[in-house]
């Protein structure tokens, strides 16, 4: 079983971004890691910092339940920014090890479905 983010245009042919829940925690923690902190040091997380205190725009990625919901085109235009300049920075290379790679290629697949919310006004859903 594993977690899907999709358009929710109820077209089965939009591109989407799936992941194992392991995986998408670890793609969260890797984002947090990216964007100066840690997750484990947030609330819901296992720490106390309160999400307040986060100075970042994936806020609303990062704090979400990952087994339902969704993210409004709104506030995927408000991560859309953040997640494209990460795309940008990571370099596509053989000899980065696996993990790193799937990493830049899910950055990549979620900026693709980001702008597809954004362009059909439709919401990013969690299923």
């Amino acid at each position: 079983m594993g977690l899907v983010l999709f358009p929710g245009d109820g077209n089965n042919d939009s591109p989407d971004i799936s992941w194992s829940y392991t995986g998408f925690g670890m793609f969260r923690k890797w984002l947090a890691q990216t964007e100066g902190f840690t997750l484990h040091e947030m609330r819901g997380f296992g720490g106390q910092r309160p999400w307040s205190e986060a100075t970042t725009t994936l806020t609303p990625l990062l704090d979400h339940p990952d087994d339902a919901g969704e993210l409004t085109p709104a506030q995927c235009a408000a991560i859309l920014p953040r997640i494209r300049e990460i795309a940008e920075q990571q370099p596509y290379e053989d000899h980065l090890d696996p993990v790193q790679q799937r990493r830049i290629d899910d950055v990549r697949q979620l900026l693709v479905v980001l702008r597809l919310c954004i362009d059909k006004d439709v919401d990013l859903l969690f299923g």
